[in-house]
């Protein structure tokens, strides 16, 4: 028997197991409950109860002496027990402590099922061919490569033409004595999106995010059945959706439904970095934050930025047309060309593999980069939440990880594939043993874990405004300015009224400071550093 809401009821209560990623070191926990009936489960509720009252956690599908239920699906519902014991309180949390590591996202997704997405790597080691593509990228002969690594020409010669296999030694030598090697390849997240069941908007500002809510403008949405919309700066760089409180008409109280969407869009991965920066933490630190507020990844984008001119989009587009790669995934498209940069999409969601001309996309938008070919990996849910526990409960370095899964995933020739051989059971195995593989893209695979995961922090700014103005504005005023019709401009621009975006964009701008740590930190913005490594993220050999 049982009370819902002060009815009573013929239900049993059955304990059903904590609900997905819900558990986090807390005297309160979200546990389902199953109401049963003549051996039946009629219905379910979510509901949160105290570890302390609920004690020992009961075993799944047992009877448990839940007493009453009150809540709604909008407010959340809440338990009362008819035991309590606080002694139990030392017990349940060591409890909770030991299922954490069982039941934490990533490894739980396992237990479902989750397949692994990398396999035993067994990258290509550097051979003789990657090291004369290295030199002709480096531009320098073989005698000016001798002489660098302090070595005869004819020891690299024999290098070169696989007569003396090449060590790791070597190679850590090569990227010391050469540090644009490692510089010249960088990882970075570009997207990351996390859901929230039990808070609020502003509740992920300031506990998850820990930013300044002023720095926020609030607005309305109906996107993605939510209600309300929190934008940093009034622009969707970082932004949460979740809903608005709502006045019951019944009881003229106002309620507040809890679960919200954070988005750190490509922007918003740089400029929160300034927050991590003023808090002095890492991504690594954040995330882990994060699944203590049972937060769960949606969608996580990593960035392998070629500056170097590697990747040749040309090549890849011409290697796809020529059928000379393999992938995991038997989809595949195509998009652009020659003058506006290309893309390819290797597979669709929840995992995408894209490929693309990042500085012929980045001049058709009027901007400069470094970068001139990127390669993404796009993960949504479950994709998404296996890389992050493989990095956070692993102990694997999240530049590994990247190149694991790129080099499971997709491998380019230099010859076409045999349609027989892509029947094969072994498929990968047997295009490696016997097709030659594109130079470039397995010297990406054979150099990528001793590449850099890094952060970029980054202000928000107006240039998308000062571009506008430069580019469209500027010769319209030259003439308003030669025609004597200044002055009424000036008056104008003194006088306009600014709207609650572009007022939150100014405070954003101009604030020294973004984040809750501000009085705590003495960070110095202004030097020179631009780039930071993440902890632990050196690079093997670096």
């Amino acid at each position: 028997m049982i009370t819902i809401n002060s009815e009573p009821t013929a239900y049993i209560p059955i304990f059903l197991g904590t609900t997905q990623h819900s558990l986090r070191l807390s005297l309160e926990i979200l546990i389902m409950v199953g109401m049963k009936l003549n051996d039946e489960i009629i219905e379910t509720y979510n509901v949160t109860v105290s570890a302390i009252e609920l004690g020992q956690l009961p075993n799944i599908g047992s009877e448990f002496a839940i007493d009453e239920i009150t809540g709604s699906e909008l407010s959340g519902f809440k338990s009362k027990f008819r035991q309590s014991d606080a002694n139990l309180q030392s017990t349940v949390s060591t409890e909770l402590e030991n299922l954490i590591e069982l039941k934490n996202v990533g490894q739980y997704q396992l237990l479902k099922g989750q397949k692994d997405m990398t396999q035993e790597l067994k990258v290509p080691e550097l051979s003789n061919n990657h090291l004369i593509l290295i030199r002709l990228l480096l531009g320098v002969t073989q005698q000016e490569l001798a002489i660098a690594m302090d070595m005869s020409r004819k020891t690299v010669n024999r290098f070169e033409t696989g007569e003396q296999n090449i060590s790791d030694k070597f190679v850590n030598k090569l990227i010391s004595v050469y540090p644009q090697l490692s510089e010249a390849i960088e990882v970075q997240f570009d997207w990351a999106s996390l859901t929230f069941p039990d808070l609020t908007s502003k509740q992920v500002i300031a506990d998850v995010l820990r930013l300044q809510e002023n720095l926020f403008l609030e607005r309305p949405t109906s996107q993605n059945f939510y209600t309300r919309e929190m934008a940093f700066a009034g622009e969707k760089n970082i932004y949460i959706q979740d809903f608005a409180p709502v006045k019951n008409p019944e009881t003229q109280t106002v309620e507040q439904k809890f679960g919200t969407t954070l988005y750190l869009t490509g922007k918003g991965t740089r400029l929160f970095e300034k927050a991590l920066l003023e808090q002095n933490i890492n991504w690594r630190n954040f995330f882990e934050k994060a699944r203590q507020y049972r937060g769960h990844l949606t969608r996580l984008d990593i960035a392998i930025n070629d500056k170097w001119g590697l990747l040749d989009m040309n090549e890849l587009v011409k290697a796809v047309q020529e059928k000379r790669f393999w992938s995991k995934s038997k989809s595949y498209a195509v998009h652009g060309n020659v003058d506006d940069g290309w893309t390819v999409d290797f597979g669709k969601s929840p995992f995408v593999i894209r490929a693309y001309d990042k500085h012929k996309e980045q001049a058709n938008k009027g901007y400069d980069t470094d970068v001139k070919t990127r390669v993404e990996l796009e993960l949504h849910q479950d994709k998404a939440e296996y890389v992050l526990d493989e990095w956070l409960n692993h102990d694997k370095k999240l530049v590994d990880i990247t190149f694991d899964i790129l080099y499971t995933y997709l491998w380019f020739t230099n010859e076409p594939i045999d349609a027989q051989k892509l029947k094969s059971d072994k498929v990968r195995e047997v295009i490696e043993q016997t097709v030659e593989p594109m130079p470039a893209w397995s010297l990406l695979t054979a150099l990528g874990n001793r590449m850099k995961f890094v952060r970029q922090p980054k202000q928000q700014s107006v240039e998308r405004i000062e571009k506008w103005v430069l580019q469209s504005v500027v010769p319209s005023l030259a003439v308003l300015k030669k025609t004597g019709h200044w002055h009424e401009i000036i008056e104008a621009i003194n006088s306009v009224e600014l709207s609650a975006e572009h007022e939150k964009l100014v405070m954003a701008t101009t604030k020294n400071a973004i984040t809750q740590a501000s009085k705590q930190l003495n960070i110095n913005f202004e030097k020179p550093t631009k780039k930071y490594k993440e902890d632990g993220e050196q690079g093997k050999g670096a």
